[in-house]
């Protein structure tokens, strides 16, 4: 797996509006992992490609009335059988972290990566997203001087008290193995 131009060449391509230019382009430096279901609990369907493309139908499910009109993206999901989907091209400020820091600094968007898996804080994570995320994060890490292995965290640790994933499911020591760490 590589990076061209941007974008994850295993990667199937879903364009989401929600991003824009990152203050600094060059200043890619965390990688933040994140996991979503729509809806809650909910996999293997196209609700989450519908809420990161403005295209959720608030009629379609009652949890979906309170999150229809977010303006939310990511660069990558990392699906349930290992397929990734990426949003956004990795030098544009995909919409993820929300109100967070990391290591003192505020708004973690302008200088993250935001990869979601998909899943549930407590329902554990596939071997094919293990084996997934570790792969791209290694041609992450190779294509963009600032990352590092050091420099990965959970949406839980840049928001804390406000968000809990990748939450107790994600096994982190299995993630780093993967990854050759």
């Amino acid at each position: 797996m590589r990076i061209d131009q941007h974008w994850l060449d295993k990667a199937s391509r879903v364009s989401s509006p929600n991003f824009d230019d990152r203050p600094t382009p060059e200043d890619i430096s965390l990688i933040i992992i994140h996991c979503i279901s729509l809806p809650p609990g909910e996999f293997g369907n196209t609700c989450i490609d519908q809420l990161f493309c403005n295209q959720l139908n608030p009629g379609d499910h009652p949890y979906f009335k309170g999150i229809a009109g977010l303006t939310v993206s990511s660069h990558l999901l990392i699906k349930r059988t290992g397929e990734i989907v990426q949003y956004v091209p990795f030098d544009k400020r995909a919409w993820h972290a929300g109100q967070s820091c990391y290591e003192g600094r505020e708004r973690c968007n302008d200088f993250s990566i935001g990869i979601e898996l998909e899943g549930t804080e407590t329902v554990p994570y596939t071997e094919p997203q293990y084996v997934e995320l570790a792969t791209a994060v290694n041609a992450l890490l190779k294509s963009y001087p600032g990352l590092s292995a050091d420099r990965i965290a959970g949406h839980s640790d840049v928001a804390p008290g406000r968000k809990n994933d990748p939450g107790e499911s994600f096994d982190w020591q299995k993630f780093y193995c993967h990854l050759g760490k």
